[in-house]
């Protein structure tokens, strides 16, 4: 088995198995936004079931809306940022490209990392338009809708829960 010091391709592929899983993330989140801007209008919402909807929401924050009404350096800010960890993940996916759990949580992270810098990029926001909502949520949330999401957005969520599965496997083995 592969340790995360071995910069051998061991049994989980290489580089490139990596930074496609990464690109396929990126693909499957711009097509969503693509078909969202397409056919919705901001503020726009299509019922789906009691707990889900479609709607078009601009998030121009971090995650949770967190400065999405600042004056605007938030935009260039993330922007920088998603490149840096963007950076560091390719050179943790070199680093570690055989350690399978690890390298699909950081391909996950660099896949949504990109693509909410690609809509910084070309909209000044992130597209959002998952909304999901369930009545226990409503102390919490206005309405007890969850903050609208993203297909990025998930592959971070994802990529975090794997990391941090990850890491809890390995501190088990030692």
């Amino acid at each position: 088995m592969a340790t995360r010091g071995n910069k051998g391709k061991g049994s989980g592929g290489g580089l490139l198995q990596w930074l496609g899983l990464a690109f396929i993330v990126i693909l499957v989140d711009q097509f969503t936004k693509v078909l969202v801007v397409g056919y919705y209008h901001l503020g726009d919402s299509s019922y789906v079931t009691s707990f889900f909807n479609v709607v078009r929401a601009h998030n121009r924050g971090a995650a949770f809306s967190f400065l999405n009404d600042a004056s605007g350096w938030q935009r260039w800010f993330f922007i920088a940022l998603g490149c840096v960890a963007a950076a560091v993940i390719v050179w943790m996916l070199r680093s570690h490209p055989g350690q399978k759990l690890f390298s699909f949580a950081m391909a996950c992270i660099l896949g949504g990392a990109v693509g909410n810098v690609i809509d910084r990029v070309l909209h000044g926001y992130v597209v959002d338009f998952l909304d999901f909502h369930w009545n226990w949520l409503a102390p919490v949330f206005s309405g007890g809708h969850f903050p609208a999401f993203n297909v990025a957005d998930s592959a971070i969520t994802v990529g975090a829960v794997c990391l941090i599965l990850d890491e809890l496997l390995r501190v088990r083995k030692s």
